[in-house]
Parts: C-alpha cells; structure tokens; sequence
C-alpha cells in the first residue's frame, strides 16, 4: 500500500474545471460527459441522470490526483442517479447528498440503506436483470465479477452494472468488474450501443483479480457487441500499482491489434459529446 499511497500524498493534483458548455440535445440524441473516474452524466433531450456521481478530494487516505471535469453547481438539473455499489470512489454519500434534490435513485439490491437518509424521494433496489421503467427511460441491473462491501462486515450489498435504454439508444455502465464470461450474456439480452469500461486499477495493492485490464476491456467489448467503447476508471485515483497513463496507453495498443481503433472514444473531463 505504502507503493502506491504514499507517492500520490505528494503529487499535485491535474486538470482543470471550466464552466461547461452543454450543446443544445436533439429528441433521439444522447450527450455523456465525463466527470473523472467513473462518474458521468448522461443527457437525452429531456433527462438529465448522474451515474456514480463522486466529486470527493480524498477516498479517506487516497488522495484523487485529477481534478473533476465540473464544478459540482455547474451540473444542470438532476432527474435520476444511478449508483453501480458501494464502494466508496463509487458511492459519495456528501456529493450524494449535495446531489439530492427528491428525485429517484437506483442502485443494487441491499444499497439502498446507505442512500436513503441522503434526500431521494424514492430509492429503486434491484438484482440481476431486474429493470426499473422510469417515464422514458428503462433502466437495467447487469452482473459483473466484483464485489460490494462497503466495511468488512457488510458483505450483503449487491453491485453490478447499468443498462439505460432511452429513445431507442443504449449507453452500458459497467461500474467495477474484473473480466468474466457474463458481458456476452448481456450483449445477447441488451442491445448495447455505447460502453462505458474500466480499464485501470487492475494491480491492485490487494491482488484480488476484481478489475479489468485494458485487454481485458477490449475483450468485453467485442462480447458485448457494442458499436462504441468509452474508457473509464483510470487516471483520477490511484487505486493500483500501474502509473495514471499506462492504462490508456495499452487499451489504444490493443484496440489497434483488435481493428476497432475507431470505436474506441477517448473523452476528456469536464467536454461533453453529443452522439
């Protein structure tokens, strides 16, 4: 731990967080900005959903080394949040509760006691497959190959990933997962347009395989018959012994070798893209 922790308590911390410029959304078009790490907001042309929203300075003694992409008041309108577990760079309960002006939130069956004192007005839990049909939105709880517990003796709370459906389009959330055989059965249940993986932290202080490696990522992707892969979860917090930018670096490598080089959609903080 002392490898990876103690290097990052003297690093300055990058980025910068302009004022956004959100673009005008057509019915039928979606726009995802990144935040950093795993944290997006997601825009159709009238829904406006946070995912995993964590605007955190520190993960206790993990110091976050990018700045996020926005400045948490410059955020439009929350209609929906999506949490994929309980882990705390994925659940921030004081940018929760900043966040939480009595709309919905969803996230994995046995989380909901960690969220439901924040200022939700309902709290959707739900296990594998289940789905929540939220006006116009359908939104889908997927498995991974993680786990959820958020203290050593809570290991009740479930975790997994994100299908939003909207408009006939499809963006997939991951969250955390290590690679597993399961990201075929959701291509095969799911047509899923836009992914959004992980592809850093995969060596880890702890050595549990619970993380892909950016291969591994391109892999996924190629099972989950996607048309577009967004790169997530590298860059912000240092939560393995890989340096911030190898990541990157080896999924671009990869996708190149794999020919899908061009489906694979680098974003930079804080910049929303319409698609």
């Amino acid at each position: 731990m002392a490898e990876v922790l103690i290097p990052s308590l003297f690093t300055k911390r990058s980025g910068e967080r302009a004022v956004p410029r959100f673009p005008e959304i057509r019915p039928g078009e979606l726009c995802i900005t990144w935040i950093g790490h795993a944290s997006f907001l997601i825009q159709t042309h009238d829904r406006n959903i946070l995912v995993d929203p964590n605007w955190a300075k520190w993960l206790k003694v993990i110091k976050r080394l990018k700045q996020p992409g926005i400045e948490l008041h410059h955020l439009p309108d929350i209609d929906m949040v999506l949490v994929t577990h309980a882990h705390f760079d994925h659940l921030d309960r004081r940018t929760l509760r900043r966040i939480a002006s009595d709309q919905p939130i969803v996230v994995p069956v046995g989380v909901g006691t960690l969220v439901h004192d924040l200022g939700f007005n309902i709290v959707h839990e739900l296990d594998y497959w289940q789905t929540a049909p939220l006006e116009a939105l359908k939104i889908s709880l997927t498995p991974c190959h993680h786990w959820g517990a958020r203290f050593l003796a809570d290991l009740h709370r479930g975790f997994g990933g994100f299908v939003i459906e909207a408009n006939g389009r499809s963006i997939f959330h991951c969250g955390d997962s290590a690679y597993f055989p399961g990201f075929k059965e959701i291509g095969e249940r799911h047509e899923i347009e836009i992914a959004l993986l992980p592809i850093g932290a995969y060596d880890p202080p702890s050595g549990r395989e619970v993380h892909m490696n950016p291969e591994e990522a391109v892999q996924a992707f190629l099972e989950l018959r996607a048309k577009k892969l967004v790169p997530m979860h590298y860059g912000t917090f240092r939560l393995g012994y890989e340096p911030l930018d190898e990541p990157l670096t080896r999924l671009l490598a990869r996708a190149r070798e794999a020919g899908i080089h061009d489906d694979v959609l680098v974003m930079t903080e804080g910049q929303p893209v319409v698609l």
